[in-house]
């Protein structure tokens, strides 16, 4: 549904460019919940912004480029051709870290929904036609048909964000995009909204990326997941796999920390601190904080490779890794 090839991202400062997607490849499927997790900094919102193309100063893509398949029209749409944007809320649409940047806060909601909807389909029905049509969709989805004659400021938090993601989906697109979507709300809240990806994914049977630096998101919600660290990432797979069995150093201590039910263990965190992007480490830049590295790793970065069936890992002795670990285990 979407592929992604030898992507690079970068953004302009008067020091220079500071390079924040590096040369990412990676494929994601039709009809599954992909997760995209990563310590603050690491690239994943910019990751997201670059597949929908919200590409404005001071962001520019390097190179590479992003295919989305149109399954409703079998188009092909790409940055070379210059579509995606084309695609936006039919094909494609986005739920943004913080509802406010998206709604506008003197308009009510059912000109916004109405804005989104392309012209085309407007001119094959009326506008009360329309709004009717988005008031059962409200309803569906256990919201009130009256929040269409309310402002963003008179809803919650999580009431704004129930409206986003019905405002991403209700032209039901091929792929949705959601950013942190339960970031500020609380766990009540969260599972509520969480419930709610899982039930459109589900009956749209579309393809939906989530972003979160939650690790027990992506745990509940999605299929497959990547881990990113510094801009590309560490390692992709199943996501019952790399919970059950990370190999990658750094995913194997996000994995560590978390805590467990019944786990009484002392949680150590990840030593260190990511590199700054402006000036990041030769060689693999996990080099500095790996229990593993030598001098090998600090000067050849390492390729992102298939090491098992479906799961990828840029990590020079990735098989080593987990050896060693067996071995400690044993002991």
């Amino acid at each position: 549904m979407l592929k992604v090839e030898n992507l690079s991202t970068s953004y302009k400062t008067i020091d220079g460019d500071v390079h924040v997607l590096e040369n990412l490849s990676f494929e994601i499927y039709e009809n599954e919940i992909f997760g995209i997790a990563g310590e603050s900094g690491c690239g994943k919102t910019t990751l997201l912004k670059t597949l929908y193309d919200i590409i404005d100063f001071p962001m520019q893509i390097d190179g590479g480029r992003v295919l989305l398949s149109g399954k409703k029209n079998g188009d092909l749409f790409s940055y070379e051709s210059g579509r995606i944007r084309d695609a936006w809320w039919k094909n494609i649409s986005y739920v943004p870290q913080a509802a406010q940047s998206v709604l506008n806060p003197i308009s009510r909601l059912k000109s916004q929904f109405l804005d989104s909807i392309p012209e085309e389909d407007k001119r094959s029905e009326t506008k009360e036609e329309t709004l009717e049509r988005v008031a059962r969709y409200l309803e569906e989805l256990s919201l009130s048909r009256d929040l269409l004659h309310a402002f963003p400021f008179q809803l919650s938090g999580g009431m704004r964000q129930r409206v986003i993601i019905a405002l991403a989906t209700f032209m039901s697109p091929n792929v949705v995009l959601a950013d942190e979507p339960t970031t500020a709300l609380d766990v009540v809240v969260q599972r509520g909204i969480l419930a709610m990806l899982m039930r459109l994914q589900k009956e749209l049977q579309n393809t939906m990326v989530v972003v979160s630096h939650d690790m027990g998101v992506h745990y509940q919600v999605t299929k497959r997941m990547g881990i990113m660290y510094s801009g590309s990432f560490a390692e992709l797979g199943g996501t019952d796999d790399i919970f059950d069995d990370p190999i990658h150093p750094y995913t194997k201590m996000l994995i560590g920390a978390l805590p467990r039910v019944g786990d009484t263990s002392q949680k150590v965190g990840i030593p260190g601190r990511p590199p700054a992007l402006t000036d990041p480490p030769p060689g693999c830049r996990f080099a500095p904080r790996c229990p593993h590295s030598n001098e090998r790793c600090r000067q050849e970065v390492p390729e992102f490779r298939e090491v098992r069936p479906g799961r990828f890992v840029a990590c020079h002795f990735a098989e080593k890794v987990k050896i060693d670990d067996r071995k400690a285990a044993g002991s």
